[in-house]
């Protein structure tokens, strides 16, 4: 299944390869870091920075685009997507931009072209919400974290 993404390179991201997919089923693209070539970000333990990507894309109707975190980020280095999955919606058109967190106890180092995250899209239907005075019975009921024993 394909979907048509509109996508736009911001002068600070015109010189960087636009996402695309790293094998022929692959969920997400990878999103870059595009800040200046000359400057450095670098990510102390615990702190948390947003990255430009510098491209800005136009979703159609009825879909998301969902900001996540690269696992080898995560497992080598403890740096992750700080609101994941953040949320791309179908009307926004500023940049996007990944909010990174350190986890880890060393400062880690994000360069222009660094792979940050990736993006996938997603069909994201609105709900039509209806009030009504009870809701059908499940087995789970009220049961809450943890109540089906995972």
């Amino acid at each position: 299944m394909s979907v048509q993404v509109k996508i736009m390179r911001l002068p600070h991201g015109a010189d960087l390869p636009l996402p695309n997919y790293q094998s022929p089923q692959a969920a997400g693209v990878d999103l870059l870091c595009a800040a200046p070539e000359d400057a450095l970000v670098v990510l102390e333990p615990g702190a948390s920075v947003g990255i430009p990507t510098g491209i800005a894309i136009a979703l159609p109707d009825g879909f998301e685009a969902q900001i996540r975190p690269r696992s080898g980020l995560a497992a080598k280095h403890m740096v992750t997507v700080l609101n994941a999955p953040g949320t791309i919606d179908a009307d926004y058109r500023g940049e996007i931009q990944v909010l990174l967190i350190n986890h880890g106890r060393k400062a880690f180092e994000i360069s222009r072209g660094m792979r940050i995250a990736q993006m996938v899209i997603a069909p994201a239907p609105q709900a039509e919400f209806v009030n009504v005075a009870t809701l059908d019975e499940t087995q789970r009921g009220a049961g809450g974290f943890g109540s089906t024993g995972l």
